[in-house]
């Protein structure tokens, strides 16, 4: 009985020992509870770094290059990657076209699911590492892609007919250009489409991108909206030539977005690329085929431009329509001096001229009703002014007057070349004369190999064995069909010769860069001068 009893209070104190040890530790195991919980919570608020899974290269629109990691600038890829949200961007390296250095480039993209993001490659990308990045900011791993050239469009057979054919478009008639739409009627298509109708104007050129930046303004819901009031819509698109694929598919975007037809604004930048050029070309019309109605602005005075590659931009699958920045104001001719210029030396290239002429800085209102008589008397079928942004009511008024038609004016004459003349007239009529069958370098170059050639055309022909090109020979010339030199060849091989010695790596990557001049010998003229002095208020 009593080691019964001493059992029993042992296990009573036992039990009330563990009681109090339980009561005396739960304050501290709240407290540790209380710390865990805090803890999960923080990690919870913690925002999860993204991890990058996979990269791939995507099909569209270029061709892989056979290994997931090597990506096509402008051509997209597909990212894998987790802790990613809508406001994801994935950062590549990037190097800048003119001063050569290395930076970074933030692109968004399309996302697939929550895990897979699809971007475009920048047109200026690098190989190298790169990474996804979200706000805060948080940065994902690095993963290195190489990046390559878009392939070129392969080149397209010339033209047969030896002066292009050009029906019925939207260049015909009164047109009237918009730099930036929200400066022209407030970008009411209501209101422009009444102020058009009172001047004469039935198609608006509407900037539509620049570089290898599309414009926002020039979406298909504006151009629809344009379109809806009876006007016709068109792009333009100012061009640097540094990524001459990436700009074409700027350029193309126009097409997509609903434009009647497209002008390539090129320019100073332009002047020397003629591989940059034909690269462009030859893009731009694998884009949107060889029957959308393509133009070309730019310096009307042929002869102040001896680098300038007229001969590619209006050459074989160029543009067909021919619109030169008469402004003659600007330039400090009269209308009739300026025209005279324009049509004596644009003749040549057997592209339809669409004068382009002056609305801005208040030209007189006599000039700008001369400037539209003379157009029409030397047979433009089409005139389009620059730039409703500026232009004044007085300059609208003088755009839809009521004119007297005019007599033709005298002939405007042609450009005469002869030995040692030089420039991209010389490089158009060697190539004339190359599609003749006259063995000829085509190098812009008026040498005593160009004048036996001449000599030896004009005596085939019947004509005054001068061995000069004038007003006699040019007609007749001009039905040869032109051969193409392939200038992105040319320029790539100089390319590569010049890196011999430095490797094979060197030579192939100096291969891929199209050096800043390249073409025939003109390119690398100088302008005699500048028609408009700083140009005129635009195209940035």
């Amino acid at each position: 009985m009593t080691a019964a009893l001493t059992r029993h209070t042992a296990f009573l104190l036992i039990v009330l020992l563990g009681a109090l040890s339980a009561f005396a530790l739960a304050p501290a195991a709240e407290a540790d509870a209380a710390k865990k919980k805090q803890q999960r919570a923080k990690t919870a608020a913690t925002p999860k770094k993204p991890r990058i899974v996979f990269i791939r290269c995507s099909s569209q629109p270029f061709p892989c290059q056979g290994s997931h990691s090597i990506v096509v600038r402008t051509g997209r890829m597909l990212i894998g990657a987790g802790g990613m949200t809508r406001r994801a961007k994935v950062e590549f390296p990037v190097r800048n076209a003119r001063t050569g250095k290395v930076g970074k480039r933030r692109v968004g993209g399309t996302f697939r699911t929550r895990t897979r993001i699809v971007v475009r490659v920048p047109g200026n990308a690098i190989s190298g590492r790169i990474r996804v990045v979200m706000p805060g900011p948080r940065y994902s791993n690095r993963v290195r892609v190489t990046v390559r050239r878009a392939p070129l469009p392969k080149a397209r057979a010339p033209a047969r007919s030896p002066i292009p054919s050009v029906g019925r478009s939207a260049f015909d008639g009164g047109g009237m250009w918009v730099w930036y739409l929200s400066r022209s009627e407030r970008g009411d298509p209501e209101a422009m489409a009444a102020r058009a109708a009172a001047a004469g104007v039935r198609t608006v050129f509407v900037k539509s991108a620049d570089g290898t930046n599309v414009w926002s303004q020039f979406s298909s819901s504006t151009v629809a909206a344009l379109k809806a009031t009876g006007l016709n819509v068109c792009g333009w698109h100012f061009v640097y030539g540094n990524d001459p694929i990436g700009e074409a598919r700027a350029s193309a975007a126009a097409k997509t977005a609903g434009a009647d037809c497209f002008v390539i604004d090129a320019e100073t930048a332009y002047e020397g690329k003629y591989a940059q050029a034909q690269r462009y070309v030859r893009a731009l019309r694998a884009a949107v085929g060889d029957d959308f109605p393509i133009g070309l602005t730019s310096f009307p005075y042929v002869h102040y431009h001896g680098s300038f590659p007229y001969s590619v931009f209006m050459g074989p699958g160029g543009a067909t329509f021919n619109l030169p920045q008469v402004y003659w104001k600007e330039i400090g001719d009269t209308p009739d001096r300026s025209l005279q210029l324009t049509y004596q030396y644009n003749t040549v290239y057997k592209t339809p001229i669409f004068p382009l002429g002056q609305a801005y800085d208040a030209p007189p209102a006599s000039e700008i009703r001369r400037f539209r008589q003379l157009s029409e008397a030397y047979g433009a079928r089409g005139i389009s002014w620059w730039v409703w942004d500026f232009a004044r009511p007085a300059d609208w008024a003088a755009l839809g007057a009521d004119l007297p038609a005019i007599a033709a004016p005298a002939d405007p004459g042609w450009p005469t070349l002869a030995l040692r003349s030089k420039g991209d007239l010389v490089v158009w009529a060697q190539q004339h004369l190359a599609g003749a069958g006259h063995s000829i370098a085509i190098d812009g170059d008026f040498g005593a190999g160009t004048q036996r050639a001449v000599r030896a055309y004009q005596a085939a022909k019947g004509l005054t064995p001068t061995g000069a090109i004038d007003a006699a020979t040019w007609p007749t010339l001009l039905r040869e069909t032109p051969r193409e030199p392939n200038w992105v060849a040319r320029a790539s091989k100089a390319a590569r010769a010049a890196a011999n010695g430095k490797g094979a790596r060197a030579a192939t990557a100096a291969a891929n860069r199209l050096p800043a001049v390249n073409g025939p010998t003109s390119a690398s003229m100088r302008a005699r001068r500048y028609e408009i002095a700083g140009g005129p208020p635009r195209r940035r």
